[in-house]
């Protein structure tokens, strides 16, 4: 067996042990202003758990039976939902989108890059939201070019449980932990 096989076996995770991992991970203190505009004490950085093979493939793992029925395109929201829709279409099968935050200017000038999305049933992926600002942004850009999207997955939803917006633009979340979830497998 090639030292790079051997590396990619490994038993799977228990949800629990998949959030203390996340939780040891990622998470940091001190003084952080998040994208909503909140201050915290805490701070989930994304991109270390992200950058885990073992855990974002555990993550995935965890994920795929969030996706709804239905999903055709698994929409990746830049920059953190990218690595988590990968994962999870190479574990389904289905196509991604890779979502900017604005339409580039040269090329394409597409602001979904990757698989077609017009006429789809789109699965919003994201890895952390708050108050979920960016996945309005990116859902109102979805649904203007034809994409059908009524649901977003998250690795950690950090938000309080009061977040309306969402709602307001009959959008679903399901996250696979929220932060009192993750904080209870500690």
């Amino acid at each position: 067996m090639t030292p790079v096989a051997r590396a990619c076996i490994f038993d799977p995770m228990t949800k629990n042990e998949l959030a203390r991992k996340i939780y040891e991970v990622a998470h940091l203190t001190g003084s952080f202003m998040l994208r909503s505009g909140q201050s915290s004490h805490e701070y989930f950085d994304k991109y270390r758990f992200e950058a885990q093979p073992k855990l974002l493939r555990e993550i995935a793992k965890h994920m795929v039976a969030l996706i709804p029925p239905g999903t055709e395109v698994l929409a990746g929201l830049e920059m953190g939902g990218i690595p988590i829709a990968t994962a999870l279409s190479l574990e389904t099968g289905l196509p991604c989108a890779f979502v900017r935050k604005e339409a580039k200017e040269y090329g394409t000038c597409l602001f979904a890059e990757g698989a077609p999305i017009e006429g789809k049933k789109v699965c919003v992926i994201e890895d952390v939201i708050t108050t979920g600002g960016q996945v309005i942004l990116s859902t109102k850009d979805l649904r203007s070019v034809g994409a059908i999207v009524d649901s977003v997955i998250c690795v950690i939803h950090r938000g309080d449980g009061k977040e309306n917006k969402l709602e307001e633009i009959k959008l679903k979340l399901i996250p696979l932990m929220t932060m009192s979830e993750l904080k209870a497998h500690l």
